[in-house]
């Protein structure tokens, strides 16, 4: 065989290897793992049923699209995906998002707004824009998450009350709520705060330890049992609420039912068709640029997001490995647009439903296919079941889910180790739930970017008196950072000002450019005014192992009188000629008698510019 075709082939291999992830462990897969995966795939599937039902009520969608959106997700990521815990599907935030975005509107918006995300996501994954995530910092993803947190869990206040109304952002849901507060359903309100406690109660049962380090064959049941029952509650409870309300539905149908029930679900799976690229609604039709019009800045919000919380996943579960977000941005790209062709709203990865995954013992992402099996199934035979679900239940099992991502912990050290970060966290936070989670995090990303660049504009500076060996003193400047032109002024100013205050006009100047990586045109013709305004004292000034990147630039512009030093020697012997040639006797200078010559000083600062941030040069 030639050359050529055996590395065209092992070229292919490694493609396939690499973006269809289902080949590389295929192969191998055999009875363990398939035991592994199916008691794994069951027990999410328990999981998803339930949230997913809640999730499309916190969406404004009917309860049935909650399923619809599940189970695609988990099929798709089977065959691309990387990390085997990872569990595709509605969640918390996708759907608080997704309200946020299509309040008012019909359920077209939704799933258009699914098969955007997904084409977004796979324009950033095609182009290798995974990175833009990382502009999006832990302090802002904190501030954000609580928020959204805080948001989810109020607007699950009427489900609780067994109220009915509309509202509009997190400020509008409070105000309804203490509005309405008169007309709660305290038979609602009863079943919601007992399925709160009875979840936070068995989310603990997991952790109790029977018979020590070492417990009996029966001890190790019993704890199995109990993680079972744990890992299980959102279904069981949901399962014996919707038991309780059916045994207590009136036998006459026009009597009022105890509790506020999820009502008749459309039953069936759902129909396999293209996306809503038009629409009609309040007696209005909107065509596809309508439609985006409508959508606005969460075309692009939203898979932004959705990305950084799965791939935030894969890390966490990553077990030290690398994670490819090029990968992960393309399977979940596909994951939307594949889920938008059967009437879903946008998913990316759950972090509880992957934990549950995790903990479950899975061993390849075939577990996503029998969780998705388990949700054709429920769709096809249990959804006139659903009828009895009550709301209250579904409201419990929200609240319960997000009340662990408000993460108020990290507040104390973050303020003892960075406060700025606390800047951006705070204002991430208050913004979401002021005026919305998009305007949030865009604002809290503009101030992490200010915070960056920040250090650019105004770069350290520390200024210290040295001695040479032959006894002649100078000043040493030292500047941080590159010297980048919006430093420029800044730095002519500080280090003229150094040497007319602390230098008196008199001692050299040495500019210690060590931590100088980078310059820039502005830069050095803002170098250029600095020698001239020494050199108009007859003050001299001199450059400390510049690197050759900004000797580059200096040369580039022409600067003359650039006079630099690449060593300590090297300097010692420049000032001592200078100080020999029969200019000043800098050793003579007092440092604290500056400002005798007031009118000088004042002249010598207007004269003076501010520099740039660079280091390392040679007399150009």
């Amino acid at each position: 065989m030639p050359i050529k075709e055996k590395n065209w082939k092992r070229s292919a291999k490694r493609f396939m290897h690499r973006r269809i992830r289902i080949t590389q462990w295929l192969p191998e897969y055999n009875q363990d793992k398939f035991l592994c995966d199916m008691i794994a795939g069951v027990t999410v599937g328990l999981t998803v049923m339930p949230q997913a039902l809640a999730y499309a009520t916190l969406a404004g969608l009917e309860p049935q699209y909650g399923l619809y959106s599940a189970f695609v997700g988990c099929f798709v990521y089977a065959i691309f995906g990387s990390c085997k815990d990872i569990t595709i599907g509605p969640t918390a935030l996708m759907a608080l998002m997704t309200y946020q975005q299509t309040f008012g509107r019909n359920v077209d918006f939704a799933i258009l707004l699914c098969f955007l995300s997904g084409c977004v996501q796979l324009l950033m994954g095609v182009l290798h824009l995974g990175v833009l995530v990382d502009f999006i910092s832990i302090p802002v993803t904190v501030g954000f998450t609580s928020a959204t947190s805080v948001i989810i869990g109020t607007s699950q206040l009427k489900g609780l009350m067994g109220l009915k109304f509309d509202s509009s952002g997190f400020a509008d849901n409070v105000r309804k709520v203490f509005v309405h507060a008169g007309e709660t359903r305290i038979w609602d309100l009863v079943l919601g705060l007992s399925c709160i406690i009875l979840l936070l109660s068995l989310r603990k049962i997991k952790d109790i330890k029977i018979g020590g380090s070492k417990p009996t064959r029966k001890q190790q049941i019993i704890m199995k049992t109990l993680w079972l029952v744990s890992t299980s509650r959102n279904a069981l409870m949901v399962l014996t609420c919707s038991l309780l309300a059916y045994l207590l539905q009136p036998t006459d149908p026009t009597a009022e039912s105890a509790f506020v029930l999820t009502g008749k679900l459309q039953s069936g799976l759902p129909p396999f068709q293209l996306p809503p690229f038009h629409t009609s609604f309040s007696n209005q039709t909107f065509d596809f640029t309508a439609m985006c019009t409508e959508l606005g800045s969460s075309i692009v919000l939203v898979p932004v997001i959705a990305v950084l919380g799965n791939v935030a996943i894969a890390k966490a579960f990553a077990s030290g490995d690398s994670i490819d977000a090029t990968q992960e941005l393309l399977t979940l790209g596909l994951c939307n647009v594949a889920g938008s062709f059967v009437l879903s709203m946008p998913v990316t990865g759950s972090f509880s439903r992957s934990a549950v995954n995790h903990a479950s013992g899975v061993r390849t992402p075939m577990g996503g296919v029998y969780t998705g099996a388990l949700i054709l199934l429920a769709l096809s035979l249990l959804t006139p079941y659903f009828y009895y679900i009550p709301k209250a239940s579904l409201a419990a099992v929200i609240i319960c889910a997000v009340i662990f991502m408000i993460e108020y912990e990290v507040v104390k050290p973050m303020w003892r180790s960075s406060r700025k970060d606390l800047v951006a966290m705070t204002a991430t936070f208050v913004l979401c739930l002021a005026i919305g989670v998009e305007y949030g995090i865009l604002v809290g990303v503009a101030i992490n970017i200010v915070f960056l660049l920040y250090p650019s504009a105004r770069p350290s500076i520390h200024v210290e008196q040295n001695t040479t060996a032959s006894g002649i003193s100078y000043l040493m400047v030292t500047l941080g950072n590159s010297l980048y032109f919006p430093a420029v002024d800044f730095i002519r100013a500080s280090v003229g000002r150094a040497g007319i205050k602390q230098g008196a006009s008199q001692l050299p100047v040495v500019v210690d450019c060590r931590f100088i990586l980078g310059a820039d045109y502005t830069a050095a013709k803002g170098i250029a005014s600095l020698i001239d305004d020494f050199h108009k004292r007859k003050q001299r000034l001199l450059f400390y192992k510049p690197r050759a990147a900004v000797l580059s630039v200096l040369h580039g512009v022409g600067l003359e009188d650039f006079v630099h030093v690449n060593s300590q020697e090297q300097l010692d012997s420049t000032l001592k000629d200078v100080n020999n040639s029969g200019g000043m006797k800098y050793n003579d200078v007092e440092l604290h008698n500056v400002t005798s010559n007031g009118q000088k000083e004042k002249e010598a600062e207007e004269n003076s510019v501010p520099l740039l941030n660079e280091p390392n040069s040679h007399p150009v």
